[in-house]
């Protein structure tokens, strides 16, 4: 069987969501801060990925992802209510960082990292939503395909580096190659900036 080439693709983009007056706009990636990635690296969603592999450079695109094919269904039990304790240095709760609507890493008993949004904090318990932002909505994508090539052998190699936590932002000539451009809801992205 003849072994697929990991792509590097570049996009400018804007997401809407359906909202209460029609579509609502949630995020934009711009030509010049574009969400760059390299398929096949789980760094953007599959749906996402497949629709535009096959779209050349300079070509628009529309495209609408299902719930299903996204974040999946809102859960309520992904909800949770931890100890305040839990969020506190040298015994004093960290305000600075932990209050309704913040985004914060957490990690579990296997050491897996994911983030959550604190949605209330109360005297003892803070409630933190461990649903991805877009859970529950249909993505509906408006852009341009800037770039889709083959990836380089230094840009694959950058991007594992990155996601093994041997590279920071900083670090790489010119950035992290192959993704670290946006902010991914998908993975563990860096959270230098865009959502898939």
């Amino acid at each position: 069987m003849e072994k697929k080439n990991n792509r590097y693709l570049a996009v400018a983009y804007k997401l809407y969501v359906d909202g209460d007056n029609g579509k609502e706009m949630m995020e934009e990636a711009t030509k010049e801060k574009p969400f760059a990635w390299i398929t096949g690296m789980g760094y953007a969603l599959d749906a996402f990925e497949q629709q535009l592999e096959g779209v050349a450079a300079g070509e628009t695109f529309e495209l609408t992802l299902t719930q299903e094919q996204a974040y999946g269904e809102y859960r309520d039990d992904m909800l949770l209510d931890l100890d305040r304790e839990v969020f506190s240095i040298n015994g004093h709760f960290d305000h600075d960082n932990i209050y309704p609507e913040a985004i914060i890493p957490l990690q579990n008993e296997e050491g897996q990292r994911f983030y959550g949004k604190v949605v209330e904090i109360g005297d003892e318990k803070v409630k933190v939503d461990l649903n991805h932002p877009l859970a529950g909505e249909t993505l509906y994508f408006k852009g341009e395909v800037l770039e889709n090539r083959v990836a380089t052998e230094a840009e694959v190699s950058n991007l594992i580096k990155h996601m093994t936590g041997g590279c920071h932002c900083s670090d790489c000539e010119g950035g992290c190659e192959g993704g670290c451009e946006h902010e991914h809801h998908h993975g563990d992205g860096c959270g230098c900036g865009h959502c898939h």
